[in-house]
């Protein structure tokens, strides 16, 4: 392995639905979203130098495979305050929930998560930086 100071990131998207009890606007109601969730990876060991994966931190395709079945299960076509048991599933909120998900999921040896970044609409976000 060569070190670098490389870090990768894919993107997701899914359809959710949520509600923000504790806000004192119209999100507070019942509502949905075309969620986009970036998903920053990188490592300390660094990157391959022979096989298949040669140049390589990560197979984007290895990451899809570890973070799809997260949103196939518990964000897509989802009501996230039940979904993700979030009572307030704010952006923010669900940053740090996923980040906590992913890092119970199997990655490959020395990786990291370095960011967790959920577009709620196209003109906000939030970025969970590690």
């Amino acid at each position: 392995m060569r070190k670098t100071g490389i870090i990768i990131k894919k993107k997701f998207t899914f359809e959710a639905a949520h509600m923000l009890p504790l806000h004192d606007g119209p999100c507070r109601r019942l509502h949905g979203h075309s969620w986009v969730m970036w998903i920053s990876v990188g490592t300390d060991v660094g990157i391959e130098e022979d096989g298949p994966k040669t140049g390589m931190l990560m197979d984007f395709g290895d990451m899809k495979s570890i973070v799809n079945p997260i949103v196939d299960d518990y964000l897509d076509h989802h009501y996230l305050n039940d979904s993700t048991g979030l009572s307030n599933p704010t952006s923010e909120n669900l940053c740090i929930w996923i980040h906590g998900i992913l890092l119970d999921a199997k990655w490959p040896k020395g990786i990291r998560i370095d960011e967790v970044e959920i577009e709620e609409t196209c003109t906000s976000s939030c970025r969970l930086i590690m």
